[in-house]
């Protein structure tokens, strides 16, 4: 199997929130199937869907609500005071803070945590030891 990934979809209980949070921070949909998808290019070569829970489910063959658990998105952005904007954007389009911005205990990052309005939690983040070259492959410090 390559090592590669060009979607991730992620399960949403309310897509019209998720289609007016995301509309609100800028974002454009790459397709949008009223009631039931929409599709987001999140970066070169990777697509963020989000499924209506109840579709979702339908097309995995499960019943009920699933649960995800332990998951992060992540944007990284060039400064702690890019950070603190994200973060104050996020939450005037209707995200719910859950770490204010400040300095993370591992790795130099100063980050805050914010959740959509479908709980889905992205980490808005500063890492000096990051960065991504001109074939877009990430560059770790350490």
């Amino acid at each position: 199997m390559e090592q590669n990934v060009s979607f991730v979809t992620l399960a949403t209980v309310d897509l019209h929130a998720t289609r007016a949070f995301y509309s609100a921070l800028g974002w454009t949909p790459l397709a949008d199937v009223e009631g039931e998808i929409i599709f987001y290019q999140a970066a070169p070569g990777l697509v963020l869907g989000f499924f209506d829970a109840e579709k979702f489910n339908q097309d995995l063959g499960i019943s009920g609500r699933g649960r995800l658990d332990g998951v992060t998105l992540a944007q990284n952005v060039e400064s702690p005071e890019e950070v603190t904007a994200t973060v104050t954007a996020m939450a005037s389009a209707g995200g719910t803070v859950l770490t204010s911005p400040q300095a993370g205990a591992f790795g130099g990052v100063f980050h805050a945590h914010v959740a959509d309005p479908n709980g889905v939690i992205w980490e808005i983040a500063h890492n000096p030891g990051w960065s991504v070259d001109a074939d877009g492959k990430v560059l770790l410090d350490g």
